[in-house]
């Protein structure tokens, strides 16, 4: 792993501790941006989005969890840390929950954390290593958001790459139109409804060249990835 090419958000409201763990981490080869709200680290996500988050969970503004839960439903594969002088069931149980991947508790070693962020780090190498699919004659990457047929890539957009991975994860089976749109769109009104239509079109246009593929409409319920 290069930490030089490792680039981490710490969200942390207390100055004292953000620049300590911030010092810490780049003197071990990781570039740390360091923000001390949630609603600041959360435009610093959408500026560049990084390698992985570690995230206060006791935050102004936008605390660690309201924060997790957005990013989410952009993102479901970065890694998510959280720290926190909290130790009750409930709250771990709550930073699993809303998409956290680890769970700190304060005070902590700079050994411990660098740890699992390593550990989380080379977990998510695995994952996207394996993470390409054979749809007919098309072949998905959905790290690298690609379409492939033959030697033809077409290049999807986040939110298109992760309704079809969504579609791929049920393929020939019902996706539930309620969960996707909680998942990709954070709600599941008649706006977002129509947005994902429109997805939908896209994404049965882009797969047309095989005939054996189709995305079906399951009416009052989802939709289906057909695939030999």
């Amino acid at each position: 792993m290069n930490k030089d090419t490792i680039n981490i958000i710490l969200a942390e409201d207390e100055p004292a501790l953000g620049m300590i763990v911030k010092e810490s981490l780049e003197t071990r080869g990781f570039k740390v941006r360091h923000e001390v709200n949630g609603a600041l680290a959360l435009d610093a996500f959408h500026e560049k989005q990084p390698d992985i988050l570690i995230l206060d969970v006791m935050m102004p503004k936008l605390d660690g969890f309201e924060l997790a839960k957005k990013i989410r439903v952009e993102n479901e594969e970065i890694p998510i840390i959280f720290l926190t002088a909290k130790s009750q069931t409930e709250d771990v149980l709550e930073g699993f929950h809303v998409g956290g991947n680890d769970y700190l508790k304060k005070p902590f070693s700079m050994e411990e954390l660098i740890v699992r962020i390593e550990s989380l780090l080379s977990r998510q190498t695995v994952q996207k290593t394996a993470a390409i699919y054979e749809l007919g004659d098309y072949s998905f990457n959905f790290p690298k958001q690609h379409l492939i047929y033959k030697e033809e890539v077409t290049k999807l957009t986040h939110r298109e790459a992760h309704l079809l991975y969504h579609l791929v994860l049920k393929k020939n089976k019902v996706l539930d139109r309620t969960f996707i749109l909680k998942k990709l769109w954070g709600n599941d009104d008649f706006f977002s409804g129509r947005s994902m239509d429109v997805f939908i079109t896209k994404l049965r246009k882009k797969l047309a060249l095989d005939d054996q593929l189709e995305i079906v409409n399951v009416r009052g319920y989802g939709y289906k990835l057909i695939t030999p």
